[in-house]
């Protein structure tokens, strides 16, 4: 029966029974199937004098919101908890706090829940004693209100606060995973391993082939250093789905993490022979897109991430990530005091992108603004970036120690030349609390503060954040340049050497600077062959680099006849 037809089933039974609530949803539904919204709306508004049918008012509100007609959405949940039944007043006030998030009405939805919080302990405490059939439908609504309360300070980055629902969610159903899977990501956010682990061991005893509490766990051992039981984990599950896209995508930044990038062409070489349609699905090029991106190869990473950019589940990330290597492809310290201008073309493909972004949470509206804001500061152009700062000023006020906000008004205070308050807010993260969430900007944090003090001669200083970023990134090229600048300037070119070695391999021998500050270090240290293979390797690819015969090359083979 189709739902025209059923509408005017229903319709007929209406007549003969006006006062049948089971009817009256029952044609209101059939209406809304049959695309007819906005007779829907007469409908139900038509009904709703009716005082028998007053719960119609939540389907009303229902289809108000899908139509986007938020402010009469909120009127009519209003004059609903005017008159309402207690255990009807939870379930307007939890859309009613829905629409207030829609409309950025951020702290009215939050004491919209607590109120509902508070309705839902009321109706408990009445169905236990009235109802007892329907207590655990009730602990249910109490355990998702919690939730999503913790949800709210989550993404506002309260995370103390949220830990505090979802335990008081678990209260309610202590087997509800996908509570547990929240709890257990805000711990392995809020980097406290154990309780992460407890929560995770829990989920696969009753899951055992739980994916994503397998992905944390693998998270886990990989804190714990232990590389081994992380490539386990997940060899598991790419053996058994090796285009598991999801999966390989953490196991690429697990595995530059852990300084092991040699290890990725072989996952991906594993989905490649699974599947002959691997190379054009938007997941695979993903990885492999990033894979580039993380061995320094920014042009052939664009290609991949061009492939995915249109994909519903890879599209917006890999955007994002477009847009990272059009502000920075050569991975430099944004704000440091590197030589090379942005090129003015990439700035304009960035923001081209930035239209292609389309925001689903309050966090990825953040996000969307500082990408914004990156624009203007990689412009280098004085108003643009002042007019950056003002923004990020003012996000940085309202959004609580948020790392991604900070980092960016560091880097155009930078630019403006303002370096004492870009030290300031820099100092500021490097005493907060890592998260994987912000791992690369807390990393770029760190090298951005390195930078100052290299440059201000406390070397001391900058080795101690450039020891944190390796603890947490063993592939991070960056850290490794650093340092062997340091060590060069101790004139200690033996272990200068040995940084810059590491930095040419993590950067897979393709950033000609480090290949020339590495092959003088060698020179440096009296290590000639290797001073002159790595000036070959620059030489093949840059026939022209400056300096790099005269001053390395021929006095490497000078030194070597002698």
């Amino acid at each position: 029966i189709s739902p025209e037809k059923a509408f005017e089933v229903y319709q007929l039974g209406m007549k003969k029974n006006p006062k049948s609530a089971a009817l009256a949803s029952k044609t209101g539904k059939a209406l809304i199937k049959s695309h007819y919204y906005f007779k829907a709306i007469s409908y139900y508004e038509a009904a709703l004098k009716t005082e028998q049918l007053h719960f119609l008012r939540y389907d009303l509100a229902e289809l108000l919101m899908k139509m986007k007609q938020f402010e009469r959405c909120e009127k009519v949940l209003h004059e609903a908890l005017d008159h309402g039944v207690l255990s009807d007043d939870c379930r307007y006030l939890v859309l009613l706090a829905k629409i207030q998030n829609k409309v950025d009405k951020k702290e009215e939805a939050l004491l919209t829940l607590e109120r509902a919080r508070d309705v839902q302990a009321k109706v408990l405490k009445r169905v236990q004693l009235e109802q007892p059939d329907v207590v655990s439908m009730q602990k249910q609504r109490a355990a998702e209100i919690c939730a999503e309360i913790a949800k709210h300070y989550t993404s506002q980055r309260g995370y103390e606060r949220a830990v505090k629902f979802y335990k008081e969610a678990l209260v309610y159903c202590e087997t509800d995973c996908k509570v547990m899977l929240e709890l257990a990501q805000l711990y392995l956010n809020l980097d406290e391993v154990d309780a992460c682990q407890q929560q995770c061991s829990a989920i696969l005893k009753r899951d055992k082939f739980n994916e994503e509490a397998t992905l944390m766990m693998a998270d886990i051992m990989y804190r714990k250093q232990d590389y081994e039981q992380v490539v386990l984990h997940f060899e598991q599950l790419l053996e058994h789905k090796p285009d598991n896209y999801p999966t390989l995508s953490r196991l690429i930044d697990l595995l530059r993490r852990a300084g092991k990038l040699e290890e990725i062409p072989r996952f991906l070489d594993m989905a490649e022979k699974h599947s002959s349609r691997a190379k054009f699905d938007p997941g695979f090029n993903y990885c492999k897109g990033l894979y580039l991106w993380f061995t320094g190869r920014p042009n052939e990473a664009l290609q991949h991430f061009n492939k995915a950019r249109k994909d519903n589940d890879w599209g917006q990330n890999a955007v994002y990530n477009m847009i990272e290597i059009y502000l920075n492809p050569d991975n430099d310290t944004m704000g440091g005091r590197s030589k090379q201008e942005s090129e003015q073309l990439a700035v304009r493909t960035a923001e081209k992108l930035l239209k292609e972004i389309k925001p689903q949470t309050p966090g990825g509206h953040v996000q969307l603004r500082i990408l914004e804001n990156y624009c203007l500061i990689t412009a280098k152009q004085k108003a643009k970036v002042e007019r950056a700062v003002g923004i990020l000023t003012e996000i940085v006020n309202k959004e609580m120690d948020h790392v991604p906000a900070m980092l960016a008004l560091a880097t155009a205070y930078m630019m403006l030349k303002q370096t004492p308050r870009a030290r300031n807010l820099l100092k500021r993260i490097s005493k907060m609390n890592w998260s994987i969430v912000d791992a690369d900007e807390f990393e770029k944090s760190w090298l951005l503060l390195a930078d100052i003090y290299v440059h201000s001669g406390k070397y001391d200083m900058a080795t101690e954040l450039l020891k944190r970023c390796l603890g947490h990134n063993k592939s991070c090229c960056k850290a490794y340049e650093y340092l062997g600048f340091i060590m060069e300037k101790e004139l200690s070119f033996h272990d200068a050497a040995l940084n810059y070695e590491k930095a040419w391999k993590y950067g897979n021998q393709n950033n000609a600077t480090i290949g020339y500050k590495l092959a003088f270090n060698y020179l440096k240290a009296k290590k000639y062959i290797d001073a002159i293979d790595v000036c070959h390797k620059v030489l093949a690819v840059h026939p022209n680099y400056p300096k790099m015969r005269k001053d390395i090359l021929d006095k490497a083979r000078a030194s070597l006849r002698s």
